[in-house]
């Protein structure tokens, strides 16, 4: 940050550019592999939830691949049962795409919905009436049923994530398929699960 604070300062403040030369960019950390859930350890972790709540996020979350963001933000009006899939507006980039719906994410779902009866949200906010819940109290929720279900790693909602796009490609889904599931823009950010997957290996 400091390094790209110093270049942005010379150029276009002080009109330096020749000074760009003498401040080096930063070295790209290393890249480790992802951290990926098993089957076994995911149907643990949607077993462990405290809250049918807690369940439902997490079931989606992992069975649509969803970030977060993605996961906090869903609205009512995005589930589309008609076409089984799942509208995610303004993902990241402020790009739209439709997620997977499964028969057992709808029943979930719907199960969640009886419960609840939300409105506006999917996942409302008890703090921040009439907002949804945010992405971290999310992601503390996925952390807490990670304990109760005695995984040895800490358990984030990214991993969910990572754990759809390995299960695919495990099942031979090929990776444009799963680029476009997860709403990556580059290919060669999906790539990155060729790495982790098993069958693959």
């Amino acid at each position: 940050q400091m390094m790209t604070g110093l270049r942005f300062f010379y150029k276009h403040t002080l009109q330096r550019r020749d000074a760009l030369e003498m401040i080096p960019l930063p070295p790209e950390p290393p890249r480790k592999l992802r951290e990926i859930l098993t089957r076994e350890e995911v149907a643990r972790l949607i077993a462990s939830a405290r809250r049918p709540m807690w369940r439902c996020m997490i079931s989606i979350a992992y069975g649509a691949g969803l970030r977060a963001s993605e996961v906090v933000a869903l609205k009512v009006t995005d589930i589309d049962s008609a076409h089984m899939v799942l509208r995610i507006i303004g993902g990241k980039g402020g790009r739209d795409r439709a997620a997977k719906l499964s028969p057992a994410m709808l029943e979930e779902l719907r199960a969640h919905w009886r419960a609840l009866r939300p409105k506006v949200w999917l996942f409302p906010s008890r703090l921040t009436l009439p907002d949804h819940m945010g992405a971290r109290q999310f992601s503390r929720i996925v952390g807490e049923t990670g304990v109760r279900a005695g995984l040895a790693r800490n358990v984030h909602p990214h991993m969910l994530r990572h754990a759809f796009a390995t299960h695919l490609l495990d099942q031979g889904v090929d990776v444009r398929t799963i680029q476009v599931l997860l709403g990556h823009a580059k290919l060669s950010t999906t790539a990155i699960y060729t790495l982790v997957s098993p069958r693959l290996i």
